[in-house]
């Protein structure tokens, strides 16, 4: 899917939690409330500029482009305790520490993959006898991502552990059944595991801190017997990666930058946590 359409749904979902924001009064109380979900998602990125750089190499690629690599569904993946990290996912823990205002934690487990074969403009240099590339590019060199040049995918993954800070609100409610609207931003790391061959070197395939990631969420809430949600909600963000391991060699790195667009479809539970209550009859 491309970057627009998501990001056409994604501002879609933002406007209408802003309209519902104005045009609906909530009288419902949260604080104290605990919410968990876990869920699925489809992510597109804008093409990205990448830097390689090394002891005897430094060059970069630009308006390169990637994908997303959602898993076919299989009851067998999706809802396996050993397998349901394989699809590309998304986790979430908040609290509503006001009325209608909560903090959370999550994990965006997105992919991402640089297509295969695509000419790209390239520029700099590789100091390798021993390769076949070795040469000295400018921008009017052009190169193909062959299996024997580049690999490259975030795909165990592309991952965004982030805190947010929500907010939500009542529109409509029919016997056990409330509609409800969020919205809200955060910031986070990200945690990629690469997946890399680069110039015929051993592949790579680590986790590592590469970054940061910022991002904005909207979403609806399908709320039944006041306890089980749905939530399908879109994410806009950006992404920065200036540290990315990509061989054993330490001194190996690629470096980018791109925006995102997330479409997503989680299932919760909340519930509200007992307070405990001062007792007004004792003396000090």
């Amino acid at each position: 899917m491309c970057f627009n359409k998501h990001l056409a749904l994604v501002l879609l979902l933002l406007t209408s939690a802003f309209t519902a924001a104005f045009a609906a009064k909530d009288e419902t109380d949260r604080q104290g409330e605990v919410y968990i979900y876990w869920g699925w998602n489809r992510a597109a990125y804008t093409t990205s500029d990448i830097r390689f750089n090394g002891a005897n190499y430094d060059f970069t690629l630009d308006n390169v482009i990637a994908k997303d690599r959602q898993t076919a569904f299989d009851p067998k993946i999706y809802f396996s305790p050993t397998k349901l990290t394989i699809p590309q996912y998304n986790f979430r823990i908040g609290y509503f520490i006001t009325k209608n205002s909560n903090i959370s934690f999550g994990i965006d487990h997105m992919k991402y993959v640089v297509q295969a074969n695509q000419m790209v403009p390239i520029s700099g240099a590789i100091n390798d006898t021993t390769s076949k590339y070795q040469g000295t590019y400018n921008q009017n060199n052009a190169i193909a991502l062959s299996n024997d040049f580049l690999m490259f995918e975030h795909t165990d993954g592309l991952n965004y552990a982030n805190f947010e800070y929500r907010t939500t609100g009542f529109i409509y409610k029919v016997k056990h059944i409330d509609l409800a609207y969020t919205f809200g931003g955060g910031a986070g790391i990200m945690y990629p595991r690469t997946n890399t061959t680069l110039l015929g070197k051993a592949r790579y395939d680590e986790f590592h801190l590469a970054g940061f990631g910022t991002g904005l969420m909207a979403g609806l809430q399908l709320i039944f017997f006041s306890h089980f949600f749905i939530q399908p909600e879109g994410k806009i963000g950006f992404i920065n990666m200036p540290d990315i391991r990509t061989t054993m060699d330490k001194a190996d790195k690629a470096h980018q930058h791109f925006e995102f667009a997330q479409i997503n479809t989680v299932f919760g539970y909340r519930m509200m946590i007992p307070q405990k209550k001062k007792d007004i009859t004792k003396k000090p």
